[in-house]
């Protein structure tokens, strides 16, 4: 909206303006993001409150039951919060003519809605029978394949009508919108249709469910959503002008640039919330922050055409995911036996000892391990 609204006043200017520069505006993103969390929890607390949406905290294991019995009051579906933030954010300081962006947006409310559901009937099915069942596992399911296939249809169709040819390294210049890089290897693999549909439902289904089971812990999901959102802002950054792109043997894809802001705006959103999120919790964001933020973040990665990098930054991600396939799979093998004490992995350690507090430091730690690794591969190809 400022954006346009400077574009206008000053004539659609070319010259060197400051928020023609996307870095700049990613910047303003995350103070905007950060600010806006910060004014309007408040009141968003207090209304979770006053309409006893608060969170139920219940798992099949009496010690952890005991361990979180505290944390039975405390307002859930904080992510309206985060979608809030990021919305204005973006609203506000990307170009909203770009495909990219109102395409992410799209991921965002699809997901914020989906997962808005799902509290919202987990709370009204506990208060009226005492059970947390919300939407079955196959109808989100259903719904996050859907999104999947739509994302993919779009970005690849685009990509052929906007896409230009680059060069990745040595060799002639390639269709970079079905392109997939691998880190340590200079050399592209390209993709068909069917292919790039598999890959970004897999990414966004993958990506929106692992953030969703690493929200357990006060201030886990949004430390660890804060950390990869900076290391995309810094990828997407990087890889949004062809010459530079081309000299650190990434993609190319146009216009892909304004969603550094979007990343921006992730950031900022996820370390306000973090404000009053961290232990002890004053709220949570729920499925309806955490399916968003996880599927943000895998339609970014798509549409820059760094999913491997995405495996990497998300590294606890990819574990907490990994643990739960695994014990799920071991105990119905083995016939009731497990693997770890209890799944997600952050709950094994809880319950080996850690207090919540070094679990979720550690888990910041490591993420911030695998940021940081994921960068330094741009320059080990």
């Amino acid at each position: 909206m400022l954006y346009h609204l400077l574009d206008y006043l000053l004539g659609y200017p070319t010259g060197p303006y400051a928020y023609k520069d996307v870095l700049f505006r990613s910047v303003c993103a995350v103070l905007v993001g950060f600010t806006a969390v910060v004014l309007l929890a408040p009141r968003v607390i207090a209304m979770l409150k006053r309409y006893k949406i608060r969170d139920l905290a219940e798992f099949d294991h009496k010690a952890l039951n005991d361990r979180v019995k505290d944390k039975q009051n405390t307002p859930t579906m904080g992510g309206l919060l985060i979608v809030a933030a990021i919305a204005i954010a973006v609203l506000l300081l990307a170009d909203l003519g770009n495909y990219y962006v109102r395409m992410g947006m799209f991921c965002m409310v699809w997901l914020a809605v989906l997962g808005g559901m799902d509290d919202y009937l987990k709370l009204t099915k506990h208060r009226r029978s005492g059970t947390r069942d919300g939407l079955k596992m196959y109808e989100k399911l259903l719904f996050q394949v859907a999104l999947g296939v739509l994302l993919g249809t779009f970005i690849y169709k685009y990509g052929q009508q906007a896409g230009a040819l680059a060069t990745i390294g040595e060799g002639d210049p390639l269709e970079t919108y079905r392109v997939v890089t691998l880190p340590f290897y200079k050399h592209p693999m390209m993709l068909g249709t069917a292919a790039f549909l598999i890959v970004t439902v897999l990414v966004v289904v993958g990506t929106s469910n692992a953030v969703n089971l690493t929200d357990g812990m006060d201030g886990l999901a949004a430390g660890c959503m804060s950390l990869c959102s900076l290391a995309f802002l810094v990828l997407t950054f990087l890889g949004a002008e062809q010459v530079r792109a081309e000299r650190l043997l990434f993609p190319y894809i146009p216009h892909t640039g304004e969603l550094a802001v979007v990343c921006g705006a992730m950031l900022g959103a996820c370390l306000g919330f973090l404000w009053y999120n961290a232990f002890p919790a004053d709220i949570f964001m729920g499925d309806t922050g955490s399916l968003p933020l996880g599927g943000l973040m895998g339609y970014v990665a798509i549409v820059i055409r760094q999913e491997a990098m995405l495996f990497i930054v998300g590294g606890v991600f990819v574990l907490e995911a990994m643990s739960v396939l695994m014990q799920v799979g071991y105990f119905k093998i083995s016939g009731g036996k497990r693997i770890f004490r209890i799944a997600p992995i952050h709950h094994h350690f809880h319950m080996g000892g850690w207090t919540e507090t070094q679990t979720v430091t550690r888990f910041w730690l490591i993420t911030a391990i695998c940021a940081a690794i994921a960068l330094a591969t741009i320059k080990l190809r």
